[in-house]
């Protein structure tokens, strides 16, 4: 034998696929579609290579090859996927899919192999969780892990034959606090004349919480009372319009802004595109002025995104249609908004109100009177009769 061919080890044919050995290494030869492959069978014994390439025919012929990229990727790469994917589809939510994605990769290890994360896995992760996150937030971390499962299993290209079972995390984070607008006036007094426009604004028109901060000029026509905000900068990329000319209490809010902002630019000689600003500045956060504010208010609880809750709250008692209140505060479907719209005392009294009014203008049926009713037992009730 020569010595190239002792270089090369000895060669076996086995069907569609080959042996041969590398160093003490059997390795696999075998083509699919078109494709060449080349697998270490990780075995000095023949007998365990070639038992490996019946394995793999067997999945060429069930069409669940994937091949070996199987047992190296890592859930590193695996959730990589799931990022080029919010970035091929310009998601918003990417910052906090890399939050998730920190928290995963800590618990399980990104250089963990994916077939290794069993269900069983998974459920310890919420077990682990369960004392420091909330539900909703553990369910987000799963979806990304299912998301990247899916991606990984189901492409033009899968990297993984199979995926574990991802549980399901029940939430039930329906808020049901609301604010009145006398604790809204409450709040806006306490929380200082930087602030206080964004939240009188915010229960106004019912615009998030970004939606209202992120509001600049460009956007709004002071000569024909209009709001506009560009889908970009909207959560459910859809733009809407607000003629906020029709609301006096709004309009003068815009108005004061304005000449705030306008005192400023001439007093610094700079533009300030925000509509809402701290001396010119942007409003990054304000979740420590929100706390106190509302903790000096009475209503400790409350969170900004109440604010929307309250604007729906409006819209529903002034008896404007859903449709139209939809479009005014940007919900997408129409379930969303009924978890905005709660019932609170005054509106069920208003309800009451208007069904004793309907029923004051019904004349009772002449003769109508009550009569016994002799039952079956021999006992009498009451029953009306016309």
């Amino acid at each position: 034998m020569s010595s190239a061919m002792r270089s090369k080890g000895v060669t076996m044919s086995n069907g569609t696929g080959r042996l041969y050995k590398r160093g003490n290494t059997w390795w696999l030869d075998y083509g699919h579609r078109g494709k060449r492959y080349r697998e270490s069978s990780g075995s000095h014994r023949k007998k365990d290579a070639r038992a490996l390439l019946k394995e793999r025919m067997g999945e060429m012929g069930k069409g669940q090859f994937v091949g070996p990229l199987e047992e190296r990727l890592t859930l590193r790469e695996l959730l990589q996927l799931v990022v080029e994917d919010y970035e091929d589809s310009a998601r918003k939510t990417l910052p906090n899919l890399r939050t998730a994605i920190k928290h995963l990769e800590a618990h399980f290890g990104a250089d963990t192999p994916a077939i290794d994360i069993t269900s069983t896995r998974i459920k310890g992760y919420v077990r682990a969780r369960r004392d420091g996150y909330a539900a909703g937030t553990i369910r987000r971390h799963l979806a990304v892990l299912n998301r990247a499962y899916n991606l990984a299993t189901d492409g033009d290209r899968p990297s993984l034959s199979h995926r574990p079972r991802v549980p399901t995390v029940h939430v039930d984070n329906t808020r049901e606090n609301f604010l009145s607008m006398s604790d809204v006036d409450a709040i806006c007094t306490e929380i200082g004349p930087d602030l206080a426009p964004a939240v009188l604004f915010a229960a106004c028109t019912g615009w998030r919480k970004q939606e209202t901060l992120g509001l600049r000029w460009a956007y709004v026509d002071l000569e024909a009372g209009w709001l506009r905000l560009e889908g970009s900068r909207s959560k459910n990329g859809q733009g809407r319009e607000f003629p906020f000319h029709l609301f006096p209490e709004l309009a003068e809010v815009i108005h004061e802004q304005r000449a705030r902002t306008d005192r400023i630019e001439r007093e610094r000689g700079m533009v300030v595109p925000w509509v809402f600003h701290r001396d010119g500045e942007p409003i990054r956060s304000m979740y420590t002025a929100w706390l106190g504010a509302c903790k000096r208010a009475g209503v400790p609880e409350a969170w900004f995104h109440d604010l929307r809750r309250c604007a729906v709250r409006s819209l529903e008692r002034a008896g404007v249609p859903r449709s139209d209140a939809m479009k005014l505060t940007g919900h997408k479907t129409e379930s969303i908004y009924n978890r905005y719209s709660i019932s609170d005392s005054v509106r069920l009294e208003e309800a009451v109100e208007k069904l004793a009014r309907y029923h004051g203008t019904r004349k009772p049926s002449a003769g109508r009177q009550v009569v016994p009713l002799r039952a079956g037992n021999g006992t009498k009730t009451a029953q009306l009769s016309g």
